[in-house]
């Protein structure tokens, strides 16, 4: 058993390495400047995500897909992956997952743009869209034939989401919710948590796309609202230890300095790789997971949906894994049981911080972690089990959703009993896959995003609906 855990280790170490680094990064980074600094958008971006589209054509609303993508989103990274990201990377992991977010805005546009852009529709008219159908749409040569090779990053793209949906859509969640319930609620059985999450996922995601959208409609502005409240609430009772928590952060980030008695500090590399490994495993920014929900939202023309999809990134990373991170580093360095505790080998994974901090308020602090982490794990699997379930529909058509929804809640079931913390390492891995053929999608294509970003955004012409016919699938 430990050689497979250090064969997948090795793998992780690996497909997170420097290439990696500098192809998301870098990806980041050059869409930030293709697209005119697009964050600057965000407040136009904001007004339009609370906005109706009427007559748009789609399935569901802008703020409904929004909400879906946030559900995916806003789940176990933003506490247990925040709080594994500061052990194995130190405290500068936190600034490194922000910087990822920051930049990251931009890539979740240029997606969004690209997918929307290039969706089709099924038999029954429903919209159908992510990174395989602009591979797919995107690069048709003169004679209306997709390239061999776009059709391999079409087909690679579907094949390592769907995988992926089984980690961290579904067993991470589950087995982090297990986790964060045993551990403040000692005695309640793991089968009977996996159980109760069977039900609760079943009844939702049994229902369809537009079913999920209105439980996240209703779920995620309400989940969002009430820890970040609870975060605010933490720090003010740390405020004194904000300001150094913050300048810890940022002083790790760039040095191999110590903290927490030399317990935690790493270099550049583990914060930058640990940093940019959970922010892309929180908000999904190069990920390709969000554009296929925002492919069904009802918007006049690519640039409006991917607007509001961007604020996803905002709100995920921005703001609540800043929050997160500040509340475990204040917290830390305000007790010293805590150090003493990590210094000793008692705690090592990102759940056992996440309630040890959390623990140390008085009597908000624990309810507020296991509330968040239950509707925030619950939430992530709703939205990744809709992904996962477009990706299986474009691999094998319709006849494999069932099959592919009874397997999905299995994994959920299986997750809650027994997947530890491997799940995360495997989780990173396949984050990776699916990253690289989305992004180079991207990239290949931000030419045609950053000329129509300029008509639509930049120019005025928001309010402008796009008339390119959307072409209708045949029926597998």
């Amino acid at each position: 058993m430990d050689m497979i855990v250090n064969a997948i280790n090795a793998i992780d170490g690996f497909v997170w390495g420097p290439p990696m680094l500098v192809l998301l990064l870098g990806s980041h980074i050059f869409l930030t400047f293709r697209t005119g600094f697009i964050q600057r958008k965000l407040p136009t971006a904001i007004k339009l995500s609370v906005t109706k589209d009427p007559d748009a054509p789609g399935d569901i609303s802008q703020f409904g897909a929004l909400c879906t993508a946030l559900s995916a989103t806003i789940g176990t990274g933003n506490i247990v992956g925040v709080g594994t990201a500061i052990i194995a990377g130190g405290p500068g992991a936190v600034f490194w997952m922000w910087i990822t977010g920051v930049f990251g805005i931009a890539t979740k546009y240029s997606e969004t743009f690209a997918a929307v852009k290039y969706r089709v529709k099924d038999h029954n008219g429903n919209m159908l869209g992510g990174a395989m159908y602009a591979w797919k749409r995107g690069f048709i040569d003169k004679a209306g034939n997709t390239p061999w090779w776009a059709m391999l990053g079409a087909g690679a793209f579907a094949l390592f989401a769907a995988i992926a949906s089984f980690g961290i859509g579904s067993a991470v969640q589950s087995s982090a919710m297990t986790e964060v319930i045993s551990t403040n609620l000692p005695g309640v059985p793991a089968w009977g948590i996996g159980l109760a999450i069977v039900i609760m996922v079943s009844v939702v995601i049994f229902g369809g796309v537009k079913v999920i959208s209105n439980v996240c409609e209703k779920l995620v502005p309400f989940m969002a609202l009430a820890y970040i409240w609870g975060c605010v609430v933490i720090l003010g009772m740390n405020w004194e230890l904000v300001w150094p928590a913050l300048c810890l952060i940022v002083e790790s980030a760039f040095t191999a300095k110590a903290a927490f008695g030399g317990a935690l500090g790493s270099g550049l590399m583990l914060a930058l790789q640990f940093g940019c490994a959970r922010g892309l495993f929180s908000n999904e920014s190069g990920l390709g997971s969000a554009p296929i929900v925002a492919s069904a939202a009802a918007t006049r023309n690519p640039a409006r949906q991917a607007l509001v999809s961007m604020t996803g990134t905002f709100w995920d990373t921005v703001v609540i894994c800043l929050l997160t991170g500040l509340v475990l580093v204040s917290t830390m360095l305000g007790n010293a049981d805590l150090q003493a505790e990590i210094m000793a080998g008692n705690i090592t994974a990102g759940a056992a911080l996440s309630s040890a901090a959390f623990a140390e308020i008085p009597y908000i602090g624990t309810p507020i972690l296991i509330f968040g982490m239950i509707l925030f794990a619950y939430s992530t699997i709703l939205g990744w089990s809709y992904y996962g379930n477009r990706c299986v529909t474009y691999l094998f058509g319709k006849r494999a959703i069932r099959p592919y929804q009874m397997l999905y809640v299995l994994v959920a079931f299986l997750g809650a009993i027994g997947v530890g913390d491997v799940v995360w390492t495997v989780s990173d891995i396949t984050n990776a896959l699916m990253a690289i053929p989305n992004i180079i999608m991207v990239l290949l294509l931000s030419g045609l995003i950053a000329r129509e970003t300029r008509h639509y955004v930049y120019e005025g012409n928001l309010e402008e609906r796009d008339e390119t016919p959307i072409p209708q699938l045949d029926s597998k």
